[in-house]
């Protein structure tokens, strides 16, 4: 489950045409954020002909959530292709939307998807990508002799500690890269046990 996320904001124009294409792509975690941002730059561009968008929520290869609208571009033109760009560049947790302004010359379906997925790409040109890592809350319960060889072997791991309590025993609750779940309990097993994830 390897694929890219966005750090920060970001914005890019192109004018085609005449037409003004004013991309921005935002990192989102759920549809709604996603569809606050549309409706955000409808608020802002409001004499704009269209606002078009894309969005993936989770991984672009295997997603569980995604969703574009050509908002009023002809079927196929506009929305589509700027998922598609999200898609083959592997970038997830993301929205593109497009707001042009009409310029006076139709650019033909053809002319609409090569500007939509050019406005796209231009967004993901200035994009910085890091690696989605997906990660987990387990508890673990130690001894008190045990906790100090518990808290470096979650720290070798590149583990945070959210939470200690202290009653008969030590229950530390830890946030970890997914992946290294097993190596956890391999290497706790003499001192701590690694309870459901949470």
């Amino acid at each position: 489950m390897s694929y890219q996320t966005l750090k920060r904001a970001v914005t890019a124009r192109l004018e085609i045409k005449k037409s003004a294409f004013i991309t921005y792509a935002y990192p989102v975690t759920s549809r709604e954020q996603a569809m606050f941002h549309v409706e955000q730059l409808r608020e802002q561009y409001a004499d704009a002909r269209h606002h078009c968008w894309a969005y993936i929520i989770g991984d672009p290869n295997n997603t569980t959530s995604a969703g574009f609208d050509d908002d009023g571009e002809p079927n196929g033109t506009a929305g589509r292709p700027i998922l598609n760009v999200l898609q083959h560049k592997s970038i997830g947790n993301v929205i593109i939307i497009v707001v042009r302004y009409f310029g006076g010359i139709k650019l033909g379906a053809g002319g609409l998807t090569r500007a939509y997925a050019g406005s796209a790409q231009a967004a993901v040109d200035e994009m910085i990508l890091s690696s989605y890592v997906p990660m987990i809350t387990v508890q673990i319960l130690a001894k008190f002799a045990t906790e100090a060889q518990c808290r470096y072997v979650i720290e070798s791991l590149n583990g945070s500690i959210e939470n200690v309590a202290y009653s008969k025993q030590v229950t530390l609750t830890v946030t970890l890269a997914e992946a290294n779940i097993e190596h956890l309990k391999e290497r706790l097993a003499m001192d701590g046990r690694v309870l459901d994830k949470l």
